[in-house]
């Protein structure tokens, strides 16, 4: 079971929806969230923080070594501020922040398309969702990269 949770970035100016997968590290994980306009004065530290696109990630390393008993034994082995973030145990909802709000509005068009014509709308979709993940992918979203084509 994935729970989502709301953070603020430490300006206050942006608001992320985070996913901790199955709960296995707590939201106390996540020390901070740096937007693009308050990561600019950031002293990056890999050994405990991730970038995205212009985005920082800051995690409590010591929870989550912790409490990283329920995760597949190579994941305890190589926890890192990357593993974190890439293997969703505490992520973005979905691909970037606010992704999981924008599909919906982007689908709805194609979601018309389902009661009068199936094939189309199948075949819409599908195009859709290709083309929006090259797109993310090219933005320099960290989440686009590991997602399968359809």
């Amino acid at each position: 079971m994935c729970m989502d949770h709301s953070f603020k970035c430490n300006c206050g100016s942006e608001e992320v929806s985070i996913t901790l997968k199955n709960e296995i590290l707590p939201p106390e994980t996540l020390l901070a969230v740096y937007c693009p306009k308050c990561s600019k004065g950031v002293d990056f530290n890999p050994a405990t923080m991730v970038r995205d696109n212009g985005w920082i990630l800051e995690y409590e390393m010591e929870v989550a070594s912790l409490l990283a008993a329920g995760m597949p034994t190579e994941h305890k082995r190589k926890l890192s501020p990357e593993l974190i973030f890439d293997e969703d145990y505490c992520s973005w909802r979905v691909v970037y922040p606010g992704d999981h709000i924008d599909s919906i509005k982007e689908r709805e068009q194609i979601l018309a398309l389902a009661k009068v014509d199936p094939k189309r709308y199948l075949s819409e979709m599908k195009a859709w969702a290709n083309n929006r993940m090259e797109k993310l992918r090219q933005e320099g979203w960290r989440k686009a990269n590991d997602r399968v084509t359809v």
